[in-house]
């Protein structure tokens, strides 16, 4: 245990937070984000999208259900740091198999807890995600030191981090019973869940590295394409930007979720943008333009696409739309192809831990390879 073990997160604009190291002991450097899920706090810490970011759980109490084998998104823990309030003592789950700070120890993830989140949280919201530090044991140095050390560390903008987190080699996820389609998925930091839900609906799942080429992609014959979730900023993503642009010439079927709405949106002729502070969580509403539906949905996301509520755009491939919209703040959350069959959600219908109010939205994308046959 390290609960003795005094620790510190600095901010870059010089606030500071004293509290106990929880976890590795050392020091870790990332942008400072909060996620306001109270459940799945091990698919957040598993989910290749919060690569180099030091997570913050705004839900106080962490850790009550342990760690087991089945609900990783991916096979690490991919966060920078991790910042909680009040960690559970004793795990209690009949799944677990250690303790969260075990795991955090296991695969040398640098926390803190004991500190306010709450307040932190709020500080974010107001003056957004920044670049931060956990420093603990023999790393602890002077205030003024360890602010230095955060100011000179990289930002987001312009991070290209998707070569970090793809596959190093392509692998085929069946379909469950009959095969009804084949699908290329272009993994951009994608979490076992989606290949999953895919494969539930007859889907053969083809997950190729982000480096795939548009005749690799055309190479197993894919009845539809996938553009997956990832970390970094989209703007460094001109390769698979020109992936996608030829997909959409071809006219073969795209979903894109997450990283791959922002992906779309450029194809598209869209810019993308830094949100103050992001959407992450499994509790934020977003509003569909058509039918004016509300969906509760799973978030990570920094960066957002340009675009208004319901606005429709001309494009090299036809009409588009602005399809769905944040409740909170208006940010484009959907994109589709009107003239097209190609489709995109800023938000997560695989939803590992929940709510699942979008998973419909794999059906689509079956719709859609349905009517191009």
């Amino acid at each position: 245990m390290t609960a003795h073990i005094p620790a510190t997160l600095v901010l870059e604009d010089g606030r500071i937070f004293r509290g106990k190291a929880y976890g590795e002991v050392g020091k870790t450097l990332g942008e400072v984000v909060f996620t306001t899920g109270m459940t799945g706090y091990q698919e957040t810490l598993t989910d290749p999208s919060y690569h180099r970011q030091i997570v913050v759980q705004t839900a106080p109490q962490i850790g009550n259900t342990g760690w087991n084998e089945e609900d990783n998104e991916s096979n690490r823990i991919w966060v920078a740091g991790y910042a909680v309030r009040d960690p559970a003592r004793i795990p209690s789950n009949w799944r677990s198999r250690r303790s969260l700070e075990e795991e955090l120890q296991r695969q040398g993830v640098v926390g803190i807890a004991g500190i306010d989140t709450r307040s932190l949280t709020r500080h974010v919201r107001e003056f957004g995600a920044m670049r931060g530090g956990i420093f603990s044991g023999d790393a602890l140095r002077s205030d003024e030191e360890m602010i230095a050390e955060v100011a000179a560390s990289d930002g987001m903008v312009g991070a290209s981090l998707v070569t970090d987190v793809t596959t190093a080699e392509p692998y085929v996820v069946p379909a469950k019973g009959e095969k009804r389609f084949t699908v290329a998925a272009l993994d951009l930091g994608i979490k076992a869940n989606t290949p999953r839900m895919m494969s539930e609906r007859g889907i053969e799942v083809h997950v190729l590295p982000a480096s795939a080429t548009f005749d690799e992609v055309l190479s197993i014959g894919p009845d539809g394409v996938f553009l997956s979730n990832g970390p970094g900023d989209p703007a460094t993503t001109d390769q698979q930007v020109e992936v996608a642009r030829q997909v959409l010439d071809r006219k073969l079927p795209l979903f894109g979720i997450c990283f791959g709405n922002q992906i779309l949106g450029r194809a598209l002729g869209r810019g993308t943008y830094k949100l103050q502070y992001g959407h992450r969580g499994s509790n934020i509403p977003v509003i569909d333009a058509a039918t004016g539906k509300v969906s509760i949905t799973s978030q990570n996301h920094g960066f957002a696409v340009e675009g208004e509520p319901g606005e429709q755009f001309s494009t090299d491939f036809g009409r588009a739309v602005v399809s769905h919209h944040c409740a909170n703040d208006g940010a484009v959350e959907g994109l589709a192809l009107l003239d097209g069959p190609a489709f995109s959600v800023q938000y997560h219908p695989e939803a590992a831990a929940g709510p699942h109010d979008a998973a419909p939205l794999f059906d689509k994308f079956v719709e859609l390879m349905s009517e191009a046959r």
